[in-house]
């Protein structure tokens, strides 16, 4: 039986459009560079994601590219191209066999593409900006750009055709659509940058056209959420003020969700907005009626449900649904007591994790709780 004070964690939570999810739980988005090495979806990722999706409210996927230039992550799945549709569909299907709703996360990652995965090297953005090792993006035409945002539509029309119940903008983590809304990486001077609200042009856009999509073709309501980074380090980069400007206009869309990116859940901004709150009840407040999606070093749940109190209406776990794919089995069963924290170097197996993935997590000091077989919990 549920323990009370945990008892929210499972309220269903409604979207727009009547859209209703069985808990407040939703895996979050992470990459885990274990497709095939022609991008399509691997059996692996199908064993890993059936095996942590069994009782969550929401389910969205690592990032799928929209098209061969915006490619960010090797052996990462993709979005474009017939050749990929059953693949996707199979995902869509895995995702959704313990009742979540399945959304697919569709990315572009502009100037932080790798050179060596991108078509002919070339790695694009809203600016020429000097990148890691001292070659530059190219700054793209205004066609380039427009023919970006349709790529947006076709894999929302892929996702619908796969059956997923929705897709996921990825406007977060420095990739191309935050790179078109910042300062720093955004320095065009025609309708697609300039002051903070020319700089709104493309997220805008492309907001727009994943909707127009999703009106036409959806036969039933789709959920398109948006995720979003509130600040960057970089002197030009975004505030927390810029953010609510951007927070104000997706509010005006109509979107099922805002899904904020956050290393920790109850984090306070650096600079803009009120220094003193966290950055997630201030969201929250600016979002108005659209529901926020928090996430961040979310462990335990405690902390699951202290995020649901600083006005998260949804809670997203990632490391901590690989370490224990069932989290919400246990808390629903009022068996929190039993939820493992550390994964030894045994688990792989009996985790169902990917190879490449447990690779990442192997060798990645301080990223997982790893520690000897004997002593795991």
């Amino acid at each position: 039986m549920t323990n009370a004070k945990f008892a929210k964690l499972f309220d269903q939570v409604e979207l727009h459009d009547g859209i209703k999810l069985q808990n407040r739980i939703v895996l979050a988005p992470m990459t885990h560079s274990s497709s095939n090495p022609d991008l399509s979806v691997s059996d692996a990722e199908l064993s890993y994601y059936e095996r942590r999706t069994g009782k969550l409210g929401l389910a969205i996927t690592a990032v799928a590219h929209v098209m061969p230039g915006g490619i960010g992550f090797q052996n990462q799945f993709a979005a474009f191209g017939e050749e990929n549709l059953p693949g996707l569909t199979k995902l869509a299907a895995s995702l959704k066999k313990g009742g979540a709703k399945a959304v697919l996360q569709i990315f572009h990652a502009g100037i932080q593409g790798p050179r060596n995965l991108v078509p002919n090297g070339d790695v694009v953005g809203p600016s020429e900006i000097e990148l890691k090792g001292g070659s530059k993006s190219r700054e793209l035409t205004n066609e380039e750009i427009e023919s970006i945002v349709s790529d947006f539509g076709r894999a929302t029309s892929l996702a619908i055709r796969a059956g997923f119940d929705g897709v996921e903008i990825h406007g977060a983590n420095g990739y191309l659509i935050q790179q078109f809304f910042s300062g720093w990486s955004n320095r065009r001077e025609d309708k697609w940058g300039g002051s903070v609200e020319k700089r709104l042009t493309f997220p805008l856009a492309v907001v727009d056209e994943v909707q127009r999509v999703a009106a036409e073709q959806a036969k039933t309501p789709f959920i398109v959420g948006y995720r979003f980074s509130p600040e960057e380090p970089e002197e030009e980069g975004l505030t927390m003020d810029h953010t609510f400007a951007l927070l104000k206009a997706l509010a005006a869309k109509n979107l099922s969700y805002l899904h904020v990116s956050l290393m920790e859940y109850n984090s306070k901004p650096r600079r803009g907005g009120d220094l003193n709150r966290t950055r997630l009840e201030q969201i929250v407040e600016v979002s108005g009626s659209v529901p926020v999606i928090g996430v961040g070093s979310v462990h335990t749940p405690e902390q699951a449900v202290e995020a649901i109190e600083l006005g998260a209406a949804m809670v997203a776990l990632g490391r901590e649904l690989i370490v224990e794919p069932d989290w919400v089995e246990k808390v629903e069963a009022g068996q929190e007591a039993d939820i493992a924290r550390t994964i030894s170097k045994d688990d792989q197996e009996r985790l169902v994790i990917p190879a490449p993935l447990w690779g990442m997590i192997l060798g990645v000091p301080g990223w997982f709780p790893v520690v000897e077989a004997e002593t795991a919990e």
